[in-house]
């Protein structure tokens, strides 16, 4: 993300540090013990916290999103949370202004998330999408989810670039990959539904 962004109101809109592991902990297994969100250890937060930006206020996390790259052209939010007492403070949309920032700013052509909360997306310009239809992404996160089989997460997806100016995809691989750049998905057998 690069430099702070600090507002009004006293958020402060930053890149995240390994000293915020332990509140981004508490936030996301927060919302993860109710089944909001996937459950994350220290571990994987350590080793992906340059993907995250946070939102302070008074020196506390009030709220993160992470921004995960797909190879050159697509990215997903992930982890996009905020604390109970700071929702309706516009929070979500100001980490969500500097999460797409960021992936403009990477060339990032499309980025797409997995969300109990549509609505909110649905705001940013996002749109519902099939989820097949998204990377390879379902093969490696949702695999040891618990939801696996029986997921409900709505998928949605925003193209940062007009669709006539996304990048073809490259020669290799092209016949996995939909005319956007996105990996085409085979649905489970047996599972009583697509993904």
């Amino acid at each position: 993300m690069g430099e702070a962004l600090s507002t009004s109101d006293g958020l402060l809109i930053r890149s995240a540090l390994l000293s915020d592991v332990t509140p981004l902990l508490g936030l996301i297994n927060a919302y993860a013990s109710q089944g909001i969100m996937l459950p994350r250890t220290e571990l994987e937060l350590a080793e992906n916290i340059r993907d995250f930006t946070i939102a302070a206020a008074g020196g506390a996390l009030v709220g993160c999103g992470a921004l995960h790259f797909y190879g050159t052209r697509t990215a997903e939010v992930r982890s996009l949370a905020v604390h109970p007492d700071w929702k309706q403070h516009g929070v979500g949309k100001r980490l969500m202004g500097a999460i797409e920032a960021e992936a403009v700013a990477h060339g990032i052509q499309s980025l797409f998330a997995f969300t109990y909360v549509p609505t909110f997306f649905l705001k940013l310009d996002f749109v519902e999408v099939d989820r097949r239809l998204l990377p390879s992404k379902v093969w490696k996160d949702c695999l040891r989810c618990p939801k696996l089989q029986c997921c409900d997460e709505i998928a949605m997806q925003k193209l940062l670039i007009p669709a006539e100016a996304a990048t073809p995809p490259a020669a290799e691989g092209a016949s996995e990959e939909a005319s956007n750049g996105l990996i085409v998905l085979p649905t489970f057998a047996g599972a009583g539904h697509p993904l």
